[in-house]
């Protein structure tokens, strides 16, 4: 027998070096209570993940669940503005308390540990990653629901999301641009390879409602996120508006305020 090399991606012998595969899954908080677990995903930043994550959270809460955010857009958190949380994080012995938002949805984001919020946060990728570990780890949620609002693309935090969080699901958001229906896809096989199960499709900024007659004007094109959807058979949850009245309730902290029902199917879907 040769040298040991200790690389046994390249070795095809069965000796005491070798080992099965660890899981890198993490336990949540032993004092923590968490139902289900959902991360939102999309190829590319710009598409309103974060703005559709916290729609379905205020949808969930409205249908009388517990939900909780987690935030693991660390460089880019945007969670606390759009539902007007605003301060520092506490924590005892037992672990880190999600602040919460006005209707009682739990928020754990980095702008939330921050002395100020506008603060850059200039972390590289594997402090990131344990950041976000320990928002699973160490936080003491208590939700029937966990959105997991990822950063875009498929870098290293969204693949030590898919690594360490045990996701029942993901859901894929996109906008009708022929570009991010090409990106869509990267996603689609990321969560593939990863055999994370894919809910559906929510394809963001679909139209444009005519403020006179209420007819939809497609300002980028329809059916690309559909077409997209279909070769991977998966179902597209809702097509969603670009909505004026909906930007200016986020951007005022307010989004628990908005009258929208678009997301109802994707809401039913987690249900079910």
């Amino acid at each position: 027998m040769s040298e040991c090399t200790h690389d046994c991606a390249s070795c095809g012998e069965s000796c005491s070096e070798r080992q099965e595969p660890q899981s890198l899954l993490k336990e949540h908080n032993s004092a923590a209570r968490v139902g289900k677990v959902y991360g939102f995903v999309s190829g590319k930043g710009g598409v309103g993940k974060s703005m559709v994550t916290s729609q379905l959270a205020v949808t969930m809460r409205r249908r009388g669940y517990q939900v909780g955010i987690l935030d693991a857009d660390v460089t880019g958190p945007s969670i606390p503005k759009a539902f007007g949380v605003h301060g520092q994080a506490m924590g005892s012995e037992q672990g880190l308390y999600p602040m919460e938002s006005r209707t009682g949805i739990q928020i754990m984001s980095t702008n939330l540990l921050l002395p100020n919020e506008t603060d850059p946060v200039i972390w590289r990728g594997p402090v990131i990653s344990g950041v976000v570990q320990q928002f699973w780890t160490d936080v003491l949620w208590n939700c029937d629901y966990l959105f997991v609002d990822m950063p875009p693309g498929t870098g290293d935090v969204s693949l030590s999301v898919f690594q360490s969080i045990p996701l029942d699901g993901i859901l894929i958001v996109a906008s009708p641009q022929e570009l991010v229906s090409m990106v869509v896809e990267k996603a689609v096989k990321m969560a593939e390879m990863m055999e994370v199960p894919i809910l559906g499709l929510i394809e963001n900024m679909s139209y444009v409602a005519c403020p006179d007659c209420g007819k939809k004007i497609h300002l980028f094109g329809e059916g690309k996120t559909a077409e997209a959807a279909a070769r991977h058979h998966l179902s597209v949850l809702a097509e969603m508006p670009i909505d004026p009245a909906l930007a200016a309730l986020t951007d005022a902290g307010d989004i628990e305020s908005f009258q929208g029902d678009w997301l109802a199917s994707a809401a039913d879907a987690l249900e079910a």
